[in-house]
């Protein structure tokens, strides 16, 4: 009797101790961690959520981009921080749903050392070729890589990023070869195809649609399974390759074991802030779908991603 009037105690203090540090919550500034490097999506949707969250919550929120290892040092280092809110991350699918599937020494364990707390975006998703490619459409661009196999060069983000494993299936899928260049972010892959260091890239149009507009890049196709609302007239993909599909997605942890009301609190104004219409028409422009989500939302989207590309 003794034992559960005690474990009752404990929990008691416990809850009470966490109700009192979420009403306080926040009272310093919070920090938004992007694995990835400056100027790529992660870091657009970052900026401009956080600034949101800064006007919203009454104190700073900074991003701190900590790049490399495919996501794996970034995400790291939250999965160490304390669950107190301060420290958070924002990413793209691939480090919690892919990377486990693709590396054996992974720094941390997606499914256990992160709290899910909210979806925030799924991002428009686009096939691009530099202007020296003499291809305007996906099955044009099919037929001049299989006559010149392995001449054209494609970029990714980092090995394991959605850019690596879209241009991977896509290879099997037109049963072409293309050599990878990897680097440490969104920003300076579409860069190096802009400048035709490299040739192709498959990523998010917050980073190639801007490029296209200003005639750097030629715009093929879409990856996910049906047209763009933002970019009706682009055809997908799998208008060509039937079945090709490559939904990227966006979503913001935090350490395993927050508080629930912390979770329920971020959730909240993250969500107001994607609602925001500034917000959303900023969303608009660059090809994103601002979502609206609980974490449960997140925790089933991770869990079925997880275990299709494993």
């Amino acid at each position: 009797m003794f034992n559960r009037l005690s474990r009752s105690l404990t929990t008691l203090v416990l809850c009470a101790t966490a109700q009192a540090a979420s009403a306080a919550y926040p009272d310093k500034p919070i920090t938004l961690v992007v694995p990835w490097a400056a100027g790529g999506t992660t870091d657009i949707l970052a900026r401009t959520i956080g600034q949101q969250l800064s006007t919203s919550m009454g104190q700073p929120v900074l991003v701190e981009n900590r790049a490399g290892a495919s996501g794996n040092i970034g995400a790291g280092l939250v999965a160490k921080a304390k669950p107190d809110g301060y420290t958070v991350l924002i990413d793209t699918m691939t480090t919690l749903a892919v990377n486990p599937a693709l590396m054996a020494n992974m720094p941390f364990n997606a499914s256990e050392d992160f709290t899910p707390i909210a979806l925030v975006a799924n991002v428009t998703n686009t096939m691009v070729v530099n202007p020296s490619v003499p291809a305007k459409t996906v099955r044009e661009f099919i037929a001049y890589a299989k006559a010149n196999p392995n001449k054209l060069a494609y970029a990714s983000a980092g090995n394991g990023s959605t850019n690596h494993l879209a241009a991977e299936m896509f290879k099997r899928a037109a049963g072409i070869e293309m050599l990878h260049v990897p680097y440490k972010g969104g920003a300076p892959a579409v860069a190096d195809t802009a400048g035709n260091q490299t040739q192709v890239l498959f990523s998010a149009g917050t980073q190639t649609l801007p490029h296209v507009k200003a005639g750097r890049l030629n715009l093929l196709a879409v990856t996910e399974p049906q047209r763009s609302v933002l970019l009706p007239d682009v055809p997908t993909v799998a208008e060509t390759l039937p079945g090709f599909s490559m939904i990227v997605w966006y979503a913001v942890y935090g350490p395993a074991g927050m508080p629930r009301p912390l979770v329920e609190r971020l959730n909240a104004e993250i969500n107001k802030a994607l609602a925001m219409p500034e917000v959303k028409a900023r969303m608009d422009g660059i090809g994103v779908d601002a979502v609206q989500s609980t974490p449960e939302q997140l925790t089933a989207t991770l869990r079925r991603d997880s275990e299709r590309f494993a």
